[in-house]
């Protein structure tokens, strides 16, 4: 069982990640928001890319599921925290994390 608090300490963990209010949220980032957490602490929503988000929602419906509005489109991911293991947890993270940093700079 995954809770809020893990969340906020295993983001906090990821390499350059910041925490700050977002709205009635509180978001983690690097170059970008990759996760916010709810304020009750029980739900988060995740940057996936699609295809990532197709998949997690197919094995895990009861832990996740796409935004309803153009946000889902892109990638964004309701997550229920309570049913999520530690290592669900972290794999999440990661991978939202992953594509939340900063893009290469191309060679002129």
């Amino acid at each position: 069982m995954a809770t809020g608090a893990d969340l906020q300490k295993l983001a906090l963990s990821l390499d350059g990640t910041s925490q700050a209010p977002h709205f009635d949220r509180t978001a983690f980032k690097v170059a970008r928001i990759f996760v916010t957490l709810a304020a009750d602490g029980l739900t988060a929503n995740f940057k996936f890319a699609p295809g990532e988000q197709h998949l997690k929602c197919l094995v895990a419906p009861d832990i996740f599921t796409p935004l309803n509005n153009a946000w889902g489109k892109q990638g964004w991911t309701a997550a229920n925290l309570a049913p999520m293991t530690q290592a669900d947890l972290e794999l999440a993270l990661q991978a939202a994390w992953h594509h939340a940093l900063p893009k290469p700079r191309k060679k002129a």
